[in-house]
């Protein structure tokens, strides 16, 4: 590929020359009072951004997997009962992480391309009468199939069951790019990485916790050391970590954080929808179909595309890195070679998502898809200059 263009992977995503030079600092004594001038603001920024006005957030040196682990870790004991649907390849590696914990999980399978299936978790909790289900997991966005699932349909489900099981959710493709509400959805648990809605390189795992999990912390028999929340609170009180800390990152977290804001977190959310939009407009030029099944589920950061049938989507994905070093993201799991991903969030704009639409009509018209040269193009012209005409009219 080439470093001269952006890439379309859904993360990590492209980094702005001011996060990248944010992130190029000098050393400094991660013991000092310097550090705390990075680290309380940036994690009152992420506060924020989740728009919640208590979430405690914890920062460490991972991805978002060490996210995942710290939210199970933190609040569960062996044996504890989990319930989660498995609808894409990322909710499969949560399961996955739970059950080498030695978790008990309840798993309803949905097919992949469809959203978590809010009615379902009512029922089942409902009939766990003696509320032994201590956690609904929900994967916000499934970056492997493109499909946004209601969070809010999920706690709303919790709350007619009268049930007190947390609410964990896997914001990792979601946080930053589009809109989360951690107080007003009633998360537990949130979990995000620096790669992607912040635009930095990987490196962090971004979690918040609503009181409900602090409070079950304490009691949590699950082996932990490296993401001890508790040893993380100990290390904030005096502005320091309980070792050390990726002090260049932080800082790019912080100033990601004041781009974000600085933008709008609106304004944020409506770019990448409207990038979505002209994807998805293109799709419909091509003759083709999103993975994700209805419109109620089309996720604002990344397209999964399906391609025709026999016709391998890997090869695209190939033909893009060495035919015009553009990166598009494979098919994983069920999918694979099924879809190829374009990811539209971070660091892009719908003039950048042009130059990925255009890609990728090149190359699946060089592999013999039928289709018009330049019909996604114009299809996500229309869309782009449409939602241009509404910005300059709402400006006047």
């Amino acid at each position: 590929m080439s470093m001269q263009n952006p890439v379309f992977i859904p993360g990590p995503t492209n980094i702005p020359e001011a996060l990248r030079k944010a992130c190029d600092m000098p050393t400094i004594d991660h013991r000092s009072p310097l550090f705390g001038e990075i680290l309380h603001p940036a994690r009152a920024a992420v506060r924020r951004i989740l728009k919640s006005d208590s979430a405690e957030i914890f920062i460490f040196p991972s991805t978002g997997t060490g996210g995942w682990e710290t939210a199970i870790s933190n609040t569960l004991s062996p044996g504890d009962k989990v319930l989660v649907a498995r609808n894409g390849m990322f909710s499969h590696k949560w399961i996955d992480m739970c059950q080498r914990h030695g978790l008990d999980l309840t798993i309803v399978d949905v097919p992949w391309g469809e959203g978590l299936p809010a009615d379902r978790f009512e029922e089942i909790l409902t009939a766990d009468s003696g509320h032994e289900i201590k956690v609904v997991l929900a994967t916000h966005n499934e970056t492997a199939t493109g499909v946004k699932s209601d969070i809010a349909a999920v706690r709303a489900a919790i709350d007619a069951a009268g049930h007190p099981a947390m609410l964990f959710v896997d914001g990792v493709s979601s946080i930053g790019s589009m809109d989360f509400r951690f107080d007003e959805w009633g998360v537990d648990v949130a979990v995000t990485g620096s790669q992607k809605g912040f635009m930095l390189p990987a490196g962090l795992a971004i979690v918040g916790f609503s009181e409900r999990a602090m409070a079950a912390t304490p009691t949590a028999k699950l082996h932990r050391t490296f993401f001890d929340i508790r040893d993380m609170e100990k290390g904030y009180a005096a502005s320091a970590y309980p070792y050390t800390p990726a002090v260049g990152l932080m800082n790019g977290l912080n100033e990601a954080c004041k781009m974000l804001e600085a933008e709008g977190l609106e304004n944020v959310f409506a770019r990448h929808h409207l990038m979505a939009e002209g994807v998805r407009a293109a799709v419909r030029a091509w003759g083709l179909e999103l993975c994700a099944g209805r419109p109620e589920l089309y996720s604002d950061t990344v397209s999964a595309i399906r391609t025709p049938e026999g016709f391998n989507a890997s090869d695209i994905v190939s033909h893009a890195m060495h035919g015009y070093g553009v990166a598009f993201g494979t098919g994983l799991g069920e999918v694979a070679g099924k879809v190829f991903r374009i990811g539209h969030l971070g660091s892009l704009t719908p003039t950048m998502a042009l130059s990925g639409i255009a890609t990728a009509e090149m190359c699946m018209k060089d592999l013999g898809i039928e289709l018009d040269l330049g019909s996604g193009v114009a299809a996500a012209q229309d869309v782009y200059r449409s939602g241009k005409k509404t910005t300059v009219k709402e400006a006047a």
